[in-house]
C-alpha cells in the first residue's frame, strides 16, 4: 500500500510529492496489470507469440510444459490403445471386416496428420486396405514416430500454423495443438466404433480406456 501525507509540506513541495506518488502508483498498477495479462494468456494457452512479448511467468512455463508431458501420455495412451485393439481383432472367433477397415483407417489419420505437420508429403491413403501384420508394423513405427516428434517439440511449436488440404481438397490452417488434439479425439472415436462393431458380433472389445491404462501401470 503506497500512502502520500502531504499535511505538513509548503504547496510546492506537497504538490511536488503527490506527483512522484501519482507516478509510482499507476506504475505500479500498470506492472499489476501486465503481469495479470501475461499469467492469463499462459492458462489460457493463447499463441505462443504472447511468450515472445512478454517476461513470461514462471508460472506460464510450468503450465506449458505440462501440456507437452500430458499430450506425450496421451499419444503413449493412443499407441498402446492401438495394439490393444489389434490384439483383440486378431484373437477373434468371428473376424469381421468393418473393424480392421477402421482400424487402418485409424493409423493412415495418424500418419496423415504427422506428415501435415512436418510438411512431407501424403504416403498413405486414407482408407487403405491394410491386413493384422500391416496394422502391427504401422503401429510400431508410428509410436516410435510421435514419440520422437512429441520429445523435440517446443512450447513455441504448439502454436506454430501449418497449412494444407484436406481429403475434399480445401485449404486450411490449423496449429500443432490443435492437430495434436483432434489425432487423438478421431482415434479414441473410431476405436470406440471398433468396440461397438465387436460387441455387435456376439464378442468382447478390448478393454482401452485411458484410467485403466493407467491404473496398471501400462504407459508412463
Amino acid at each position: 500500500m503506497i500512502t502520500c501525507n502531504s499535511q505538513y509540506l509548503t504547496t510546492d513541495s506537497a504538490g511536488s510529492l503527490l506527483e512522484k506518488c501519482e507516478r509510482t502508483v499507476n506504475t505500479r498498477l500498470q506492472v499489476a496489470v501486465d503481469a495479470d495479462y501475461s499469467v492469463r494468456s499462459l492458462e489460457g494457452f493463447l499463441p505462443r507469440s504472447a511468450l515472445a512479448s512478454y517476461n513470461c511467468s514462471n508460472h506460464g512455463v510450468s503450465q506449458i510444459l505440462e501440456l507437452l508431458e500430458h499430450l506425450r501420455r496421451q499419444f503413449a495412451h493412443d499407441s498402446w490403445a492401438n495394439r490393444e485393439v489389434l490384439a483383440s481383432l486378431r484373437a477373434s472367433a468371428r473376424p469381421a471386416t468393418r473393424p480392421l477397415q477402421l482400424l487402418a483407417h485409424v493409423l493412415s489419420a495418424e500418419r496423415l496428420w504427422l506428415e501435415r505437420i512436418r510438411k512431407q508429403p501424403q504416403s498413405l491413403p486414407v482408407w487403405p486396405g491394410f491386413t493384422f501384420e500391416q496394422c502391427e508394423a504401422q503401429i510400431v513405427d508410428l509410436a516410435q514416430l510421435w514419440r520422437e516428434f512429441l520429445g523435440q517439440l517446443s512450447p513455441a511449436g504448439l502454436s506454430e500454423k501449418i497449412a494444407y488440404k484436406n481429403s475434399k481438397g480445401e485449404p486450411w490452417t490449423s496449429t500443432v495443438e490443435d492437430v495434436l488434439t483432434h489425432v487423438l479425439l478421431h482415434s479414441a472415436y473410431h476405436r470406440g466404433q471398433i468396440a461397438s462393431q465387436v460387441r455387435a458380433g456376439g464378442e468382447t472389445p478390448a478393454y482401452t480406456d485411458f484410467i485403466h491404462a493407467a491404473r496398471q501401470g501400462l504407459i508412463e
